[in-house]
């Protein structure tokens, strides 16, 4: 979801703010995938949750690159 390996500018600050997110969103997709009763509402939000977090890393970074 995150390519934190992809930094083409080695810059620091992107590699700790990709990570951060993708711990984030590695824990929603855990919670999404977890198999409980009437959990239909729970998948939804959780990947609003991660798209919305998955374009707030990619506005950061872009935020942090920018010259």
């Amino acid at each position: 979801m995150v390519r934190v390996d992809f930094n083409p500018s080695a810059d620091v600050l992107v590699n700790q703010i990709k990570k951060a997110y993708a711990l984030v969103i590695d824990s929603l997709d855990a919670l999404r995938n977890f198999n409980e009763p009437g959990g239909e509402e729970i998948k939804r939000l959780c990947s609003v949750a991660i798209t919305q977090a998955e374009g707030a890393c990619m506005w950061a970074v872009k935020a942090i690159t920018c010259k």
